[in-house]
């Protein structure tokens, strides 16, 4: 082969590379990656790449890509990342005609086999800047700001309702995503999207399957339908890494489902983890707060930053491997001039400052502040476990136990359930991240512990006890 016809076979080699990947992405990491993150070795929780314990605390920001301009975006992530929010759940399409706030369309005909994109992403270009674009600034930023953003690539009404997607287009939409973001470290997958897990298998094995192949480094679950579980038909999928369950918006009252775990998101937790294989699990859609309970009728009450937290505690002391947080306004993105949906009327940009928001990092703090892999949940601690919000709820290491209450209500322990013949007690406050002293106590016998307050919703703690 001569020089002449060699470097035009190399030229051409090189064309049929990008062509097939369809981008001129290099084959390494973007620039000031994230560490990947993984499931631990016991396959209960999450780490990063070099095994440090990560917790996932996460927001709802769904409609991010469609609804925020760059300045949003900044502003979005930057005020996570202070709040202390390490994963963001964002739609990547919220509808199969949607469009940014710049008016750039994500599809071609509302094909979704056929994203729109354009040669070039400067922003100053409007010819060049397109949607996908603005997704990729979008993940820059978040980024920048050490969140993983857990993307949907297609909103399950989008496949559930006129069948508009097929799985030829669902695999060749999964294989544009795949190969667009296969550098990108802090990348999880959402399969689905508030949808039944047991309505069209074929085009959400298709998606998760596709994904996973390709990008096997990136995490992959789904996010089901309200009081349902990924685990129910996808546990066992070689696409699932870990489940993901909806515990939804309804009070106790309001739910007529059969054999619903209602307001108990803990029994999703508890149930996930007697499966095999061990796989994590997360409360990925509580009750938001500033939603009405039950969701659709806006003269309800709306639950508060009370609730979140005990959806949280209750989770996460259950074995779940981390929690999001929504709020109404935030998840919607709501603007002036938008129609406002589940009766909401505050800007997102105030939302972002509600009480709940700001109250998550307590339960991340506390989490990380002991050895966390260790860690596993372990009732046999309380002698008077309780019932719906009565419910106790425990959670423990080899030196470390803590207990938690949403109510004040005396917790009874068994004790001699870890090491130690000696404990220190204090109460930790969820609210302010507060530790208060109680004292040093003989670990063995029963012992009574009453917290600060009446017993009343909303005044929860959390004890803790530490091996002396």
């Amino acid at each position: 082969m001569n020089l002449k016809i060699k470097y035009l076979y190399t030229i051409c080699i090189s064309f049929l590379l990008i062509a097939q990947s369809g981008y001129s992405q290099s084959a390494t990491k973007t620039k000031g990656s994230l560490p990947e993150i993984k499931v631990s070795k016991n396959q209960h929780y999450f780490v990063t790449e070099d095994q440090k314990p990560f917790f996932w605390l996460g927001d709802t920001g769904w409609l991010t890509f469609g609804k925020l301009d760059r300045a949003g975006v900044e502003k979005y992530f930057k005020d996570r990342k202070e709040k202390g929010f390490n994963v963001v759940q964002v739609m990547v399409l919220h509808s199969l005609n949607v469009k940014n706030i710049y008016g750039d369309m994500a599809l071609s005909n509302e094909d979704i086999a056929k994203p729109l994109t354009t040669p070039g992403n400067n922003f100053n270009n409007p010819e060049e800047y397109d949607y996908w674009d603005h997704v990729d600034y979008t993940l820059g930023v978040a980024q920048k700001n050490g969140i993983y953003v857990a993307m949907v690539p297609v909103w399950g009404t989008n496949v559930s309702k006129g069948n508009k997607v097929s799985k030829e287009q669902a695999t060749e939409y999964a294989k544009f995503l795949a190969n667009r973001y296969k550098n990108r470290t802090n990348i999880i997958w959402l399969n689905g999207g508030d949808t039944h897990g047991n309505e069209f298998t074929d085009i959400w094995n298709a998606i998760g399957s596709t994904l996973k192949t390709n990008n096997p480094n990136q995490l992959v679950t789904f996010h089901p339908f309200g009081r349902t579980d990924s685990s129910e038909n996808y546990h066992n999928a070689n696409w699932l890494d870990f489940n993901m369950f909806q515990s939804g918006h309804r009070r106790y009252d309001q739910d007529t489902l059969k054999d619903s775990f209602k307001e108990d998101n803990y029994k999703f937790v508890q149930r996930d983890l007697t499966l095999k294989p061990t796989k994590p699990t997360i409360d990925g859609e509580p009750s938001y707060e500033g939603i009405p309970h039950g969701l659709h009728d806006t003269l309800q009450p709306k639950w508060t930053d009370n609730d979140v937290r005990r959806y949280g505690y209750w989770s996460v002391f259950a074995g779940a491997a981390g929690y999001t947080y929504g709020h109404n306004a935030v998840m919607q993105m709501f603007r002036k001039g938008d129609k406002p949906a589940y009766g909401n009327k505050e800007l997102w940009t105030n939302a972002i400052n509600a009480p709940g928001a700001g109250q998550m990092i307590y339960i991340k703090k506390l989490m990380l502040s002991f050895p966390y892999l260790e860690r596993i949940p372990d009732q046999s601690l309380i002698a008077n476990q309780g019932e719906k919000y009565d419910y106790l709820v425990a959670t423990k290491g080899e030196k470390y136990a803590l207990v938690y209450t949403y109510n004040g209500r005396k917790m009874v322990l068994n004790m001699g359930k870890i090491a130690g013949d000696k404990v220190t007690a204090s109460w930790y406050n969820p609210k302010n991240g507060k530790e208060t002293k109680i004292g040093i106590i003989e670990n063995k016998g029963t012992k009574e512990f009453q917290p600060s307050g009446d017993k009343k919703d909303g005044n929860d703690w959390v004890l803790i006890l530490r091996s002396k």
